[in-house]
């Protein structure tokens, strides 16, 4: 297991950020959407993603991670570009040359083997990087955990994905990598302790925090991560 997955466990665990009032003052609508969000998902999401993960074999489950990840990388780009991280961004720019031809479309992450490593940074990290504050935590219907500032941001259309003018297949790869993307949190549903609401929030928050200030909790989730 890699650095950043002992610390996003740890940051789960210890649930220490003593968050001010001021950082939820919208608590009681955000645990409402919280738990519309979670019926939606007991309802849609998680039986999907345990069928998904019962059925598909372990080595086409990575290939299909690694695929999308390969295609988040341009998006990192994008943004270390716009943060003026110009040799992060050289790393990325290398990933997607190399896993996209030696690494069959991104399926194989030959780029990490060749210690080139992976950067996550979405819109708003840029936003956070350039002084913009992140704002109150929010919680939107559908897209869960936010911030004024990030939430937003994640509407600022970065993703590659989304430009595949073929309307089924962009429809069919953006409900494959949702779905893949649920399968990866199954195994850390164990973790959480006490209050859901708070430690979802209060884990949300340590993570962007970490990840707008540099630290090492990246790319536990590609992004994008609850």
């Amino acid at each position: 297991m890699k650095r950043k997955n002992y610390f996003f466990i740890t940051l789960l665990l210890s649930q220490s950020f003593n968050l001010s009032a001021n950082t939820d003052p919208f608590e009681k609508i955000n645990r409402v959407t919280h738990g519309f969000n979670k019926v939606i998902d007991s309802i849609a999401f998680k039986p999907l993603a345990q069928g998904y993960k019962a059925v598909t074999p372990d080595i086409v489950e990575a290939g299909v991670s690694n695929f999308f990840a390969n295609i988040g990388d341009a998006g990192t780009l994008v943004n270390n570009l716009l943060q003026l991280k110009l040799e992060d961004a050289a790393v990325d720019f290398a990933r997607i040359a190399f896993n996209t031809t030696i690494g069959l479309g991104g399926v194989i992450d030959v780029s990490s083997g060749m210690g080139l490593k992976k950067n996550s940074e979405d819109f708003g990290q840029t936003l956070g990087a350039w002084g913009m504050p992140a704002g109150p935590y929010i919680v939107a219907p559908f897209f869960g955990p936010g911030s004024l500032r990030d939430t937003p941001a994640s509407f600022v259309p970065l993703d590659a994905w989304s430009y595949i003018s073929h309307v089924p297949t962009r429809n069919v790869g953006l409900g494959t990598r949702l779905v893949n993307k649920r399968g990866q949190l199954l195994k850390y549903e164990a973790l959480i302790l006490g209050d859901e609401y708070i430690f979802i929030r209060d884990a949300y928050l340590g993570i962007r925090e970490q990840a707008v200030s540099d630290g090492f909790v990246d790319t536990a989730f590609d992004d994008d991560d609850f």
